[in-house]
């Protein structure tokens, strides 16, 4: 049913642009997009403003007979198997089952199906261009290929005697499967149940789905898929490139309006907690340690919660209790983050002029569990919860609450979040690894906001490398990095 829903839908988007109206009288439909988003008021607009932008390119191209239908996935993808909050082969099945019914609506001519982020952006004439040199009749999954440098533990220790091996589609520079693709892998979903645990990187995972072990097509790298800014002179030759715009809505949230809550306990006292102090810790305004020990030389508040071992989500709920209370300054938004977490906070302030705290706001690195089976998502505590003072209200309105002081968090409050249908937003800038656990190229076109672990890594280099900005401005606003 829900199948059926989500391609009645996207026929009545369709279908409702006049342009589409006559392609769907005429049977002409080539390729598919997919723009990736997210059900936030912020990301509903960043991708109604690349739907905009490819239909007037496709209007400006009549000429030359391309015909490229556009539909915007977030509303649908977030409450139907949605983007990020299902697990990679869900987000498959969900839109090899649209790609294969709009196929048997339109017939041979739809070839293709391409997934867009927000910040994608494509020259349709160029993009037509290049898909013309593949044979359509054939199985193909196309894309900017990243690869590890080292075995990861995001990725499961995957590949770990060549972890340069295996390829996978970097999602900003947009990513293409044949229809013929699509029809066998919607025989293999049918064919065999989907199961999931955990889903940490979607893009790597995706590809591996694909691949089957062999049995599949490898990612094939196509050079004009590109994530250069769009602006740069070699952009001539891409039919694809990124937003060179960086997040920044508006003015920067002030510093004193995010009150930032660093977990930590006594064993670190003498080892993160300086760490802190010496990096981002400067750049916040209103920040409080809680540990369980009152240590009055840093300080840090006990909030009689005795410390655990791995999951904190006592600890955790103690904070969310003292944020909406008198005990603390009233501030439109709550940052929580490990005591071995590296942040920016001037760029955190700027991403968050895009968001309204007047809604119930839940942002960070996204991860998923179980989502085969019925699951949930959730904000990975290690890169950095972001609340708005909404969001927390209803979670302890909901009465939600831990099964034990030491259960995991973050996972926690996915699952309540999910109970109250509220969403939580992914942001890849984000990160609950260090640098060298990401391919260089993905870090390449980023402004990083944040990375965790001390693990064999001088963590004040690495901060002073990733994420240091004299000027916060002047970080937000160079150019993207070219390509390496």
């Amino acid at each position: 049913e829900a199948d059926a829903f989500l391609v009645h839908l996207v026929l009545f988007v369709l279908t409702n642009e006049p342009h589409f109206s006559e392609l769907l009288k005429e049977n002409l439909i080539d390729v598919v997009f997919v723009i990736q988003s997210q059900r936030n008021s912020f990301h509903v607009r960043q991708a109604e403003k690349l739907r905009k932008d490819l239909l007037l390119q496709t209007q400006a191209l009549q000429e030359v007979s391309i015909y490229i239908s556009c539909s915007v996935f977030h509303d649908l993808l977030t409450l139907y198997l949605a983007w990020y909050k299902m697990s990679l082969k869900l987000l498959i099945m969900q839109n090899v089952f649209f790609s294969f019914s709009l196929s048997s609506q339109f017939g041979k001519n739809s070839s293709w199906i391409m997934f867009l982020e927000e910040d994608t952006r494509v020259k349709l004439e160029k993009l037509h261009e290049v898909l013309k040199t593949f044979d359509r009749r054939k199985e193909w999954f196309l894309g900017k290929p990243l690869h590890d440098e080292e075995s990861t533990i995001i990725h499961h220790y995957a590949f770990s005697e060549n972890p340069a091996a295996f390829q996978y589609p970097d999602f900003s520079a947009g990513w293409a499967l044949s229809i013929p693709l699509v029809n066998r892998l919607t025989s293999k979903i049918e064919e065999e149940p989907l199961k999931s645990d955990f889903t940490i990187d979607l893009k790597h995972e995706v590809a591996l789905y694909i691949w089957e072990d062999g049995k599949g097509p490898r990612l094939k790298g196509v050079p004009e898929l590109c994530t250069i800014p769009e602006h740069n002179p070699r952009a001539q030759y891409c039919a694809t490139t990124v937003s060179s715009q960086s997040p920044l809505c508006g003015q920067p949230v002030k510093s004193d309006n995010i009150f930032i809550a660093v977990k930590t306990c006594k064993k670190f006292h003498s080892d993160r907690v300086p760490v802190v102090k010496k990096t981002w810790g400067k750049q916040a305004s209103l920040l409080e340690y809680y540990s369980d020990y009152a240590d009055p030389s840093i300080p840090t508040i006990n909030l009689g919660v005795p410390n655990t071992e791995r999951g904190h989500c006592g600890k955790t709920f103690a904070i969310l209790r003292r944020f909406l209370s008198s005990h603390v300054p009233n501030t439109d938004w709550l940052l929580i983050v490990d005591d071995d977490t590296l942040i920016s906070l001037p760029r955190l302030q700027a991403l968050l002029s895009c968001y309204d705290f007047s809604e119930p706001v839940c942002l960070g690195e996204r991860y998923g569990y179980g989502l085969g089976q019925g699951g949930y998502s959730y904000i990975t505590g290690g890169g950095g919860m972001v609340f708005s003072r909404e969001a927390v209200v209803q979670l302890l309105a909901s009465g939600c609450k831990c099964y034990s002081n030491d259960a995991p968090d973050d996972m926690v409050l996915g699952m309540c979040l999910n109970a109250l249908r509220v969403p939580v937003t992914h942001s890849p800038l984000f990160h609950q690894a260090r640098p060298e656990d990401y391919a260089k190229e993905f870090l390449a076109h980023q402004t990083p906001i944040s990375f965790h672990k001390h693990w064999n890594i001088d963590p004040i280099a690495v901060f002073n490398k990733w994420l240091k900005n004299d000027k916060h401005t002047e970080g937000l606003e160079k150019s993207t990095k070219d390509e390496l």
